[in-house]
């Protein structure tokens, strides 16, 4: 077995463990802020509220349960199969594998429940409540996003040395 394969099983596990993680997290979230309604953990900073999302971020597509199930399905196959079959950097399988712990918590609460369970409220800011499982996709992302901002400066910064290079031998051909 190649390392390229290696890494691969072990994104998907990882991913896995977010899933896990993501779920008792809202579990707990369902048992004991529920009937509480929420928790105060930093005053007019942060508390634990529990609300449930038909929606995906900020509750768009509110209600649209077979789309979201659906799209979020395909979109997420496509990140396992990118996981197992591609090869990649570092930074890059850690994004994919973020986004699909993150994606994977969501979709099952979607399809179990009709709703996800989101419990981290900031206060000093109005935002929406969000869940352990938006912090992964978000971070993923973001992270993903810098990658290919890094990589494409990368490139750049090649072609131009190679530009400079052939510039250089033709000169002094």
């Amino acid at each position: 077995m190649g390392f390229q394969m290696i890494f691969s099983i072990v994104s998907v596990l990882l991913a896995a463990i977010l899933v896990v993680v993501d779920q008792l997290i809202k579990h707990w979230a369902t048992v004991v802020l529920q009937p509480l309604g929420a928790i105060t953990v930093l005053p007019g900073i942060l508390e634990l509220r529990y609300y449930l999302n038909d929606g995906m971020a900020f509750s768009m597509l509110a209600g649209k349960q077979m789309l979201l199930i659906g799209v979020t399905s395909v979109m997420l196959i496509c990140v396992l199969l990118l996981l197992l079959l591609r090869k990649m950097g570092m930074w890059e399988r850690i994004s994919w594998t973020l986004i699909l712990g993150g994606g994977i918590g969501n979709l099952i609460d979607r399809f179990l429940n009709g709703v996800v369970v989101d419990y981290i409220n900031v206060l000093f800011v109005n935002f929406a409540v969000f869940n352990f499982a938006d912090i992964c996709i978000t971070t993923g992302v973001i992270l993903l996003m810098l990658w290919i901002f890094y990589d494409s400066l990368q490139k750049d910064k090649a072609e131009k040395a190679a530009k400079q290079q052939k510039e250089a031998s033709d000169g002094t051909a």
